[in-house]
């Protein structure tokens, strides 16, 4: 029992004619058109899923997805309550990770090249690219370790609208 609630068994779907291993869920998610054509929407898929597992269990899938929720508009935070999954601080911190692979709380230049790689594909050199990622460092990093923080990262998106852009009208 967790937050006074039972445990609930991990979502699986019967194998039904396709290859998928048992997971079915992961293959739904591939087939959703705007992560199929989302250069990082393997990345938004497999954060669903803990590192390792093919499976998911209904709490940890209403976490990532309650991310996409469209904030309510004109409601302020309330004081002495959790943060709303839904919040700008919660979904800076979710594309925060898709950049951070290794989790140690920096995007580093070869994080920032591989999601590069993934966004323009073949259309760029490698040279463009290391140039644009070195130069997207150096104007983010404002503390010199040649990586960027979280705070870095949410100072330097500060002014895109991310409680749009990370947002699922069907979730509202």
């Amino acid at each position: 029992m967790r937050d006074g609630l039972p445990e609930l068994p991990p979502v699986r779907y019967p194998r039904a004619g396709g290859d998928h291993g048992g997971n079915r869920l992961k293959y739904d998610l591939q087939g959703i058109g705007e992560l199929a054509v989302n250069p990082l929407g393997d990345r938004i898929i497999n954060a669903f899923f803990k590192e390792g597992e093919e499976l998911t269990d209904f709490r940890s899938f209403i976490r990532v997805l309650a991310r996409f929720r469209p904030m309510e508009e004109g409601k302020s935070k309330e004081t002495g309550r959790p943060e709303p999954m839904n919040s700008r601080q919660s979904k800076l911190q979710f594309a925060f990770q898709l950049y951070d692979q290794d989790s140690d709380g920096k995007i580093s230049r070869d994080e920032m090249l591989q999601v590069l790689r993934l966004m323009v594909g073949i259309q760029v050199t490698d040279e463009q690219l290391a140039c644009i990622a070195e130069r997207t460092i150096q104007e983010a990093d404002q503390d010199g370790d040649g990586a960027i923080s979280f705070e870095e990262f949410a100072m330097s998106v500060e002014k895109l609208n991310i409680e749009q852009k990370m947002s699922l009208r069907l979730l509202k």
